[in-house]
């Protein structure tokens, strides 16, 4: 896993927090608590989530989605900790998976971090314009 590519993935994540948490989610993302971040995500995966964020679902809190299951799902409460300290920018977490998560709490993309590495190696880096010197411009005025 390219370290630097994580970090520019998490970077973008935490941007998009700050843009998102004043939108549609204020409730729950302007102060967020691992019980807010709880009800956020059932809100989330009940409206049609796709299947790589059921992956991710199903990494991070070890079971399936499943609508009947919702009292199961409660108890699962401290495994948001991790989402809620990294989006008070309190904590750098390692975990991929609940990186990934909150990825979803912004709806950023792309997401999971798999295809965001995948798309920052086939992005080809964009050129530095050269840089203008003074006398060259004075120069080419002249000859």
């Amino acid at each position: 896993m390219n370290n630097n590519t994580l970090k520019q993935y998490k970077k973008a994540i935490q941007a998009k927090y700050e843009i998102e948490k004043k939108g549609k989610y204020f409730d729950y993302l302007y102060k967020p608590s691992r019980g807010k971040l709880r009800d956020l995500c059932w809100l989330i995966f009940e409206n049609n989530p796709t299947q790589d964020d059921l992956n991710v679902f199903k990494n991070l809190l070890g079971l399936d989605f499943d609508h009947t299951k919702k009292n199961k799902f409660k108890e699962k409460k401290d495994k948001f900790r991790p989402i809620e300290t990294f989006f008070k920018g309190e904590t750098d977490p390692a975990n991929i998976d609940a990186i990934n998560m909150a990825a979803i709490f912004v709806d950023f993309e792309p997401r999971p971090f798999k295809k965001f590495y995948e798309m920052s190696k086939t992005e080809k880096p964009k050129k530095k314009p050269k840089k203008r010197s003074f006398f060259r411009e004075i120069k080419s005025m002249f000859f």
